[in-house]
């Protein structure tokens, strides 16, 4: 029983994740088209620049941005009514 919960809820978390991107592709296409540029609207969160940490022998760099536009909002609603309806 754990089982079967635990695939739903990765299943839900790979359709929220696949209408992200989708959205976010589809909103930052549609921001050349003058009737569709509203789809293209929103916020950008996150560093400005990558953080480097050097360790000597190892260098890391951090970095994290995040872009939340509409269209990417509403494909996380059509992710999420396809999940519940299948």
């Amino acid at each position: 029983m754990k089982g079967t919960a635990s695939k739903n809820s990765w299943a839900l978390f790979l359709m929220i994740l696949a209408g992200i991107v989708l959205g976010g592709f589809i909103g930052m296409m549609a921001e050349g088209v003058s009737a569709l540029s509203w789809l293209g609207y929103g916020q950008s969160f996150g560093l400005e620049g990558p953080i480097d940490l050097n360790l000597g022998i190892l260098v890391i760099t951090f970095g994290l941005s995040i872009k939340i536009t509409i269209a990417s909002i509403i494909g996380v609603v059509i992710a999420i009514l396809i999940y519940r309806f299948l």
